[in-house]
């Protein structure tokens, strides 16, 4: 994410006579239908389709809604989500808008709209499993949404949220100069394309796990300056809600995140333990910022499943220790 910001720069230099123009959101509809589970898709309120994958636990004791991250989409779930399945949890992912085979690939629906979907995806899992917990799993930017989604006047009815590297660095904690750039770029050139090719960056030590996310034509691999852009507010408004949120939370980060940097999640920790939410940070001192699917996942995978099963426990990987992420073990 950070070099992202960094191939922007340039295109900030060439704008500067240039006329300005507001980045471009997708056109969306008005809330004109009642939402839906048909076949392997969430029907929206304004008729969009979002692709909905299902690993089903026999008699679930639990369910997970995965929201996924920034030019993903659900199938970064099938990874843990078969491992959930063995241990008694189902699993839901949808493909958000823009994203995977969602309407509007590439373009940003704004985070409202994105935090109204998660609300409608939460309402239907649950009138399908009246009596089972249901709990968000956001990573990355699905963290930020469903972090966002408090913010709403309907916030999301879950049991919990657990967010893996949330993301979480919106304007207030961004660099002056990223955000001027940032700001300049996405008026002046909203459709130019930055891809993160040529960067020092390594979201993860599955090396396997990247190269078939590079040969996976549903990953999106450039990425329009207005649709960062968009992100970035959605980063903002994430944090804060962050004293919003009235469930039990599990943080997930680990010390070698190269893509959200730790203060902006430290001060998200902070925020929600000052606003008394009960939240339980862990720091993976071997981890990524796809702690899901990195070398050591099933560490994490325990973790959540052990949290689910008892929010108040000691986490059993030792990750509650959070000595290797420092501004972390500060806002301790």
């Amino acid at each position: 994410m950070r070099g992202v910001f960094r191939l922007a720069l340039g295109s900030a230099l060439v704008a500067g006579l240039t006329f300005g123009c507001a980045p471009r959101l997708m056109a969306t509809g008005d809330p004109v239908y009642t939402p839906k589970i048909e076949q392997t898709n969430v029907v929206t309120s304004d008729g969009a389709r979002l692709p909905l994958r299902i690993w089903a636990a026999p008699d679930a004791k639990a369910i997970l809604i995965g929201v996924h991250g920034f030019n993903d989409y659900s199938n970064a779930f099938d990874m843990p989500g078969r491992w959930f399945i063995e241990h008694g949890i189902s699993v839901y992912a949808y493909d958000q808008r823009g994203f995977g085979q969602a309407p509007g690939r590439g373009l940003w629906a704004g985070d409202t709209r994105m935090a109204d979907d998660l609300d409608a995806v939460v309402g239907l899992v649950r009138a399908q499993h009246p009596n089972v917990p249901v709990y968000l799993l956001g990573e990355s930017m699905g963290g930020g949404v469903a972090m966002r989604a408090f913010a709403s006047p309907n916030p999301p009815k879950v049991d919990g949220v657990i967010l893996a590297a949330p993301a979480v660095w919106g304007w207030r904690s961004m660099n002056a100069f990223y955000e001027v750039v940032l700001w300049t770029s996405a008026h002046m050139l909203p459709e130019m394309t930055v891809t993160g090719r040529g960067l020092d960056i390594r979201p993860s030590d599955n090396i396997e796990m990247l190269r078939a996310l590079g040969r996976d034509p549903l990953v999106i691999k450039g990425t329009q300056v207005g649709t960062i852009y968009g992100l970035v507010n959605l980063m903002d408004a994430a944090a804060a809600a962050a004293p919003r949120i009235d469930v039990p939370v599990l943080l997930l980060y680990g010390a070698h995140d190269q893509i959200v940097p730790e203060l902006p999640v430290a001060d998200a920790y902070a925020a929600m333990k000052g606003a008394h939410v009960p939240v339980t940070a862990a720091c993976y001192a071997n981890g990524y910022h796809m702690l899901m699917r990195d070398l050591e996942r099933e560490v994490v995978w325990k973790d959540v499943a052990a949290w689910i099963a008892d929010p108040d426990a000691p986490l059993a990987s030792g990750a509650g220790d959070l000595r290797p992420c420092a501004a972390l073990a500060a806002a301790k």
